[in-house]
């Protein structure tokens, strides 16, 4: 029966959005069906979020529409197979099928774009990030108890072993796959995006950097050039510039050599421009971003913290909305190279919870008048809230409501506050809520706290401001 429903909602999604004759591509992402339109005059919006089965619908770059977890992918899979349309990626190179898309990019702000950009980027990275965080933090759990001796034996230290290789898989070669995404985003060679990626983090470029006298030593991560530099964002700048390079040199190209020469001169140009001016230039924005993080979110000002925390949370929840949320993961990228831990991830993970307890709210008051329909939602949507997805609750509850959606973020930036304050880090970043309870590498239980923190806040806000008549006007 699921698959049945599953076949159907996919046809209503397809008939309403013109056809699969005015689809490019789709893909993807935890919640929600990402589909690249041509016309987007043949899009019935309001049919889409009255379907049972969307919970929204978001006009982006890319139409979203918010179907839920698990759900996207299937629904996503059934577009590819049953009406041929191809994954987003295989669409790129194809200007006139893109020719709306590129009009609308030009009808957006800078830095919208760029966040999308960066969303689009990660967004295909989302599942192997939050697997190789909760081994990570299974690992870095373990080995606290071997040391702390509540645990012992080659067993333990085994299962500590295994979880850290498959943590290591994904995060000790993070800059690889982030090339390779940034090329399928950009048009460039996927590959030749990889090699971009892996040569931020080659050996050679220490001897490089010692060769021209930009390596320190003493303090490598004080050096101007170094493994690492300029973390993600370099990469993601260098595999742009790639791009460029790379259809320009294929445009001069003869067709006889153009697999042989155009990635060798590519890589060359690029290289040489990722090595003496990329990095340098992004790690010493990286270097400046991470001094104002630290004077924001790492503080040693009670005061300056709870206020970062509370507004950092507050204003979390728009973000999510307008699906840019994922542009964030550079900023936890560099935090994790610099501080050996994420503390802005576990301050925007109350957004989170601050819905769930505006959302209990609206249940208890959905249930006094007898509002059925609103308690079949929430009901649907709370353990996936709990569970750290947000969107089921943002598109189905709170911002349909209005209110709620102010109350929810008014309510998560107490536990903001309280997870700033304590200085909460976390080793990777993934789904909020308690699936990230394993990913925190200090203040564990302070982390449960600010959710619990979240939870009241959003619940007493939200049962002060919302009335009745509130939930008769949706």
């Amino acid at each position: 029966m699921a698959n049945k429903t599953n076949e159907q909602l996919i046809k209503e999604i397809v008939e309403n959005v013109g056809g699969a004759n005015n689809i490019n591509s789709a893909t993807n992402c935890m919640t929600r069906l990402r589909i690249r339109i041509k016309d987007d005059s043949q899009v019935n919006q309001e049919a889409l979020k009255n379907l049972e089965g969307v919970m929204g619908v978001v006009d982006a770059e890319t139409l979203q529409i918010v179907v839920g977890p698990g759900k996207a992918k299937k629904l996503a899979d059934l577009m590819m197979s049953e009406y041929k349309v191809p994954q987003d990626s295989d669409q790129k190179s194809n200007w006139q099928e893109n020719k709306q898309e590129v009009k609308d990019r030009q009808n957006k702000g800078k830095g919208k774009r760029v966040l999308e950009t960066i969303a689009n980027i990660f967004i295909p990275m989302i599942p192997a990030i939050i697997a190789a965080g909760i081994f990570q933090g299974f690992s870095s759990l373990i080995g606290t108890m071997i040391g702390e001796g509540t645990i012992s034996g080659d067993v333990w230290e085994g299962i500590r072993i295994l979880f850290a290789l498959i943590g290591n898989s994904f995060l000790g070669y993070f800059a690889i796959f982030t090339g390779v995404n940034a090329a399928k985003v950009f048009g460039a060679t996927e590959a030749l995006g990889g090699m971009i990626g892996a040569a931020s983090i080659a050996a050679p470029l220490v001897e490089l950097s010692t060769l021209i006298g930009w390596y320190d030593a003493e303090q490598p991560l004080d050096s101007i050039l170094t493994t690492g530099k300029g973390g993600i964002i370099g990469v993601i700048i260098g595999v742009w510039i790639l791009s460029k390079i790379e259809k320009a040199v294929r445009k001069r190209m003869p067709d006889v050599l153009d697999i042989m020469v155009t990635p060798v001169i590519t890589l060359l140009i690029t290289v040489v421009i990722m090595a003496l001016v990329i990095m340098p230039m992004s790690g010493f924005l990286s270097d400046w971003l991470v001094t104002g993080l630290s004077y924001i979110i790492g503080s040693d000002n009670t005061i300056v913290s709870i206020l970062s925390g509370y507004i950092l949370a507050a204003v979390f929840l728009p973000m999510v909305l307008l699906g840019l949320h994922h542009g964030l993961i550079p900023i936890y990228a560099i935090q994790l190279e610099a501080f050996g831990g994420v503390s802005l991830f576990p301050v925007l993970a109350m957004a989170g919870a601050g819905q769930v307890g505006a959302a209990i709210a609206i249940y208890m008051i959905a249930k006094k008048v007898g509002d059925e329909r609103m308690k079949g939602i929430i009901s649907g949507a709370l353990p996936a809230g709990i569970l750290g997805i947000g969107e089921p609750l943002i598109y189905g509850v709170t911002l349909p409501l209005g209110k709620p959606f102010i109350t929810a973020g008014l309510g998560a930036g107490f536990g903001g506050a309280y997870v700033m304050m304590m200085g909460v880090m976390a080793n990777a970043w993934g789904p909020s809520g308690w699936v990230a309870l394993p990913l925190m590498q200090e203040g564990m239980i302070h982390y449960a706290i600010g959710l619990i923190i979240s939870y009241i806040a959003g619940f007493i806000i939200t049962r002060l401001v919302i009335k009745e008549d509130d939930l008769a006007n949706v």
